[in-house]
């Protein structure tokens, strides 16, 4: 048989129920100590009778004093600890006089004192025990209230961090979408109906998994590679040969999770500045594998680099953690930032440039199985594109320049 999983509700999830289990809980305790005490001092049984009735009296009186404290704690400071203090002077009161006359019938012909005499002695021990339960009373009540301010506290904050992972993910950079329609518009001029279609199919299936997952979603490293190649089938129909991929990723390294859609402006930028400014293309690698108990993702091309000196000045080589260093463009800044709102100062952001060309840039995260984790979203399921045989493209090096393009 399956078991089912257990998961244990908060002991005040249920207001009403807890106060009645702590209710029966501390006065059935009382009336444990005070029956243990009438029998280690041998005095008669029929003493546990009168207990009996002064723990059944105080645990009315407490019940009175519970919907007075309710009405009394939601008002100011002043109002709620004066009209408390007369309040449970006179419960005290009251509960001293019950004991005292009850008393009174207990030990009539034993013991010659009078009601007052018998009250002023038990009001210290009657006035513990109402001012303890209800300092306890309200102490509940003030922790309850400060862990609902806290839990909404952290909701808002929750979706404060929803709402910046949402900016960030829809601030990435769109101009390959930019040439996509360039692409697609100039096959329409020439007539090339099914590499158009292609390239619009390729393009719906893209941007259908773009849209629809949701901004804090996690994947796993295997289906961002999918949607990554999706991408890159766009971009092949324009660069051709000249965009060249190579992706080695380990089986352990596959199902460990990212941020969705976290690698694309890295790839992206590796094509606007490594393969189209290039007559030979270049190569863009993605390596994932495992470092202990992190992931590490490489993005590498073998485009010229930052080769002026200048600019390679105003890139700092590594970034770990948020807020350490500027911004390096766009792209790069998104990319930092949503590493930051996901895992705080606990990644690593490093950035190689080496003087004989090239660019790597270096992610490293806590590792999170797919197991693990509750936020991972669907596999992609990229559209199959029809089979054609597309005739190169007649476009410009760069056209998404007639458009105009977002540094990345």
């Amino acid at each position: 048989m399956a078991m089912l999983p257990i998961s244990p509700a908060p002991f005040f999830a249920n207001k009403n129920r807890a106060f009645w289990h702590l209710q029966l809980a501390g006065w059935g305790g009382v009336l444990v100590l005070r029956a243990m005490s009438v029998l280690a001092n041998d005095q008669p049984v029929e003493l546990l009778l009168l207990v009996i009735v002064e723990i059944v009296t105080g645990f009315a009186i407490s019940l009175i004093l519970s919907v007075i404290y309710r009405q009394l704690i939601r008002r100011s400071a002043l109002v709620t600890w004066g009209v408390t203090a007369l309040v449970l002077m006179g419960s005290v009161a009251a509960y001293a006089a019950i004991d005292s006359w009850f008393q009174g019938i207990y030990y009539s012909g034993i013991r010659e004192t009078s009601f007052v005499q018998r009250m002023v002695a038990l009001a210290y021990l009657d006035g513990t025990l109402l001012g303890a339960w209800s300092a306890l009373y309200y102490a509940i009540n003030f922790f309850l209230t400060v862990e609902e301010q806290a839990d909404r506290l952290e909701r808002l904050e929750a979706q404060a961090t929803s709402a910046q992972l949402a900016m960030l993910r829809y601030q990435l950079n769109p101009h390959f979408l930019f040439n996509t329609l360039n692409s697609i518009s100039t096959l329409v001029l020439l007539k090339q109906t099914e590499p158009a279609n292609a390239m619009l199919t390729r393009l719906s299936a893209f941007l259908r998994h773009t849209l629809v997952s949701q901004p804090g979603t996690k994947v796993t490293v295997a289906q961002e590679v999918e949607t990554l190649k999706l991408y890159l089938d766009i971009e092949r129909m324009r660069f051709e040969e000249r965009l060249r991929t190579e992706f080695n990723v380990e089986p352990e390294a596959a199902k460990a999770c990212l941020p969705s859609m976290l690698l694309q402006p890295l790839v992206e930028n590796a094509i606007k500045y490594a393969v189209s400014p290039q007559e030979e293309g270049a190569q863009i690698s993605l390596t994932a594998q495992l470092v202990g108990q992190r992931l590490r993702v490489a993005v590498s091309d073998t485009g010229p680099g930052l080769r002026d000196r200048k600019e390679r000045a105003n890139l700092p080589l590594v970034l770990a953690g948020a807020g350490r260093t500027v911004s390096t463009g766009v792209g790069l800044a998104n990319i930092r930032d949503r590493l930051a709102q996901a895992y705080g100062d606990d990644h690593r952001f490093e950035i190689r440039n080496p003087p004989d060309g090239g660019f790597t840039v270096i992610i490293e995260i806590p590792y999170e199985s797919a197991d693990d984790s509750a936020q991972i979203g669907a596999p992609v399921k990229p559209a199959a594109p029809p089979s054609v045989s597309a005739a190169p493209i007649p476009l410009t090096r760069e056209p998404s320049r007639s458009i105009g393009t977002t540094s990345a």
